[in-house]
C-alpha cells in the first residue's frame, strides 16, 4: 500500500499528472491548502504562452525529460540538471538547504540570485529579469492599463488578513487575468506582492512596495529591483498604504525584455 500511495504522488507531482512519455517538467510552487496563488500561477501562463508562439506546448513528447524551473522563489526546489529561467533564490530559506549542482541557468530573476549561484561554482548567464515582465509583450492587445483608480493595494498572501476589509484591495487569489485587470485600473499601484509590483512596473504603472509585515525576506524585492535596473539607493519602501500613497511610484524600470525572451529554453522542445 506504501509503495501504490508513493507511485501516486510521484505520478501527480506539482498537483498534475505526470505524462506517461518524456516531456519538459514545469515545477511552479502552490500553496498546500489547494489555494492558488496568481504570482506563482504566471510561471505556467507565461511558459506556456511562450512555448505557443513558436508551436510548442508543454505536452509534447519529447527526446529527453527535462525540468524547468521558472517564476518565483522557488531556486531551493531545483534538482541537479535542472534548468532555470527567470527563477529567484527565497532569502527565507536557509542556505543549506540548497543542494542541486550542475544546473543549466539560462537566466535569473536578478543579480543577487546570480551571485548566490556563482558563489555555489554554478555558471550563470547575465541575463537578469523576472518572467512576468514580458505579459505585455507575449499577451498583445489583451490587457491596456485603464486609470480608473486612484490606487490600489495587492497584498502577498500572507498578508492578505491584515488588509480584510480594505476597499481597493486586488486579491492574490483571483485569477490570473482578473488580477492584472485590476492592477490595470489604477493609477498608482502599491504592493507587497512581488508580482502585484511586478505587472504595474511592466504595463509602466508607477508602483511602490509598501512592507505590512516581515514575513517575506527583503531578498527578492532586491533582487527584482537591481535585475530591473534600479540601484541600492532607489530600493525605498513603504510600511503602510498611508505613507505609500505619500510617496508615489518608486523609480520606474530601465529594463529591455529582449534578453529575457531570447533566452528562454525552447531547444529543450526541439
Amino acid at each position: 500500500m506504501i509503495k501504490k500511495i508513493l507511485s501516486f504522488t510521484e505520478k501527480r507531482r506539482n498537483g498534475f499528472p505526470r505524462l506517461p512519455y518524456p516531456h519538459v517538467e514545469l515545477f511552479h510552487w502552490s500553496p498546500n491548502d489547494g489555494r492558488v496563488n496568481f504570482g506563482d500561477r504566471l510561471a505556467d501562463i507565461v511558459c506556456r504562452q511562450m512555448l505557443s508562439l513558436r508551436g510548442y506546448s508543454l505536452d509534447d513528447e519529447v527526446n529527453r525529460e527535462e525540468r524547468l524551473l521558472s517564476i518565483g522563489s522557488i531556486l531551493h526546489f531545483s534538482e541537479t540538471g535542472d534548468h532555470v529561467w527567470g527563477t529567484g533564490w527565497n532569502g527565507k530559506i536557509p542556505e543549506k538547504n540548497f543542494k542541486a549542482r550542475g544546473l543549466k541557468v539560462h537566466a535569473v530573476r536578478g543579480p543577487l540570485t546570480a551571485e548566490f549561484l556563482k558563489k555555489r561554482n554554478i555558471e550563470v548567464s547575465e541575463v537578469y529579469g523576472d518572467p512576468a515582465l514580458l505579459i505585455p509583450h507575449i499577451f498583445q492587445n489583451r490587457f491596456t492599463p485603464r486609470a480608473e483608480k486612484d490606487y490600489v493595494f495587492v497584498p502577498n498572501l500572507h498578508d492578505l488578513v491584515l488588509v480584510n476589509g480594505l476597499q481597493d484591495v486586488v486579491s492574490p487569489l483571483w485569477g490570473w487575468n482578473i488580477a492584472i485587470t485590476n492592477i490595470l485600473k489604477a493609477k498608482l499601484v502599491l504592493a507587497s506582492s512581488l508580482h502585484g509590483l511586478i505587472i504595474a512596473e511592466a504595463f509602466g504603472i508607477p508602483a511602490r512596495y509598501v512592507r505590512l509585515s516581515e514575513t517575506e525576506d527583503l531578498f527578492k524585492y532586491k533582487d527584482y529591483y537591481f535585475g530591473s535596473g534600479r540601484k541600492e539607493s532607489e530600493f525605498i519602501f513603504a510600511n503602510s498604504i498611508e505613507e505609500g500613497l505619500e510617496m508615489g511610484g518608486a523609480q520606474a524600470i530601465r529594463y529591455d525584455h529582449t534578453a529575457l525572451m531570447k533566452a528562454f529554453p525552447y531547444a529543450l522542445w526541439k
